[in-house]
């Protein structure tokens, strides 16, 4: 094997981690560390979530993305930035009363999902390809065709590659659709996200069969969640896609072993040239991807 395979470092994500780890990155300062750190140790990108500063969860505060961002691009690395678009599609239901949203629901029209990503015009950032019955209980994330069209248009206009978020074969079945109708510009890029239930599980040979399903000339990533996160960098490689970790998805580099972002990053970094391949420098994910690296405005200065 002798190719160049694009590492993302997914530092923060959304869920109830704070709490479990130490190491998980909350403030915007820390986003920015944890992401910088990454960068170091070898990420050619990183994927950026943020959170409340008091609650420790999810949030959709362009605020908090404007510092992270700031602080990335001021900084003496220079990774592509993902950012999440995936906030917003969160709805609890009442299980005895299916019209009522609970505590927990986050739910927002497509354009609401995105004025972080107009106003900072990432180079790449995230969409989630379907619904989906998101772990147990009653939250369902919704991400429906009509949203999915309305947010790709949106994401194609303002310039950003979009990383289509893939948790099931439907959503895979859909995001090709979006290709076809021309709404996602090439190349295609595709996160095929394995073990989040219920989505896709973790299976060597699903993969396999959602690899097979991609279209020609689309660019892929594949991770897998907890104690699956390092193996399947392996996994995703030698199917001939790129890498992802981070503490989004992973608290641990062994078992009792706490990871850090940077500490993930480098153990992707082993098996990956283990396999005979290299870590794309951000300059090559770049071009491996044909992303376009924009100046946004902010206030009138520039980031």
């Amino acid at each position: 094997m002798n190719r160049k395979v694009i590492l993302t470092c997914a530092v923060t994500g959304a869920g109830d981690t704070a709490n479990k780890s130490e190491h998980v990155p909350v403030t915007p300062q820390e986003i920015a560390d944890d992401s910088i750190a990454a960068a170091r140790a070898g990420a050619s990108v990183v994927h950026v979530h943020v959170r409340d500063l008091d609650t420790k969860q999810g949030s959709r505060e362009v605020a908090h993305y404007r510092e992270v961002v700031r602080l990335i691009r001021a900084s003496d690395v220079d990774p592509v930035i993902n950012l999440t678009a995936g906030m917003g599609g969160d709805l609890v239901v009442d299980p005895q009363d299916p019209t009522t949203q609970m505590p927990g629901t986050d739910l927002v029209n497509a354009l609401e999902r995105l004025p972080h990503v107009e106003e900072l015009l990432p180079e790449i950032c995230t969409l989630d390809c379907g619904s989906l019955n998101f772990g147990d209980g009653s939250n369902i994330y919704v991400s429906t065709p009509d949203m999915l069209r309305e947010g790709s248009k949106k994401i194609q206009t303002l310039g950003v590659r979009p990383e289509l978020e893939i948790f099931d074969t439907g959503n895979l079945w859909f995001a090709n659709v979006l290709v076809e109708e021309g709404l996602i510009d090439p190349p295609p890029l595709y996160q095929l996200c394995m073990g989040v239930p219920y989505g896709a599980p973790v299976d060597a040979g699903l993969l396999t069969a959602m690899v097979n399903m991609l279209p020609t000339g689309a660019q892929f990533t594949s991770f897998a969640i907890g104690r699956n996160q390092l193996p399947w960098v392996a996994q995703s490689v030698l199917a001939g896609g790129h890498a992802r970790v981070g503490l989004e998805d992973n608290l641990y580099l062994a078992k009792g072993v706490k990871a850090t972002n940077a500490s993930l990053t480098e153990r992707a970094v082993d098996i990956i040239e283990g396999l005979g391949a290299d870590v794309a420098t951000p300059d090559e994910a770049r071009q491996i991807l044909d992303l376009r690296v924009q100046t946004p405005m902010v206030t009138g200065l520039d980031l």
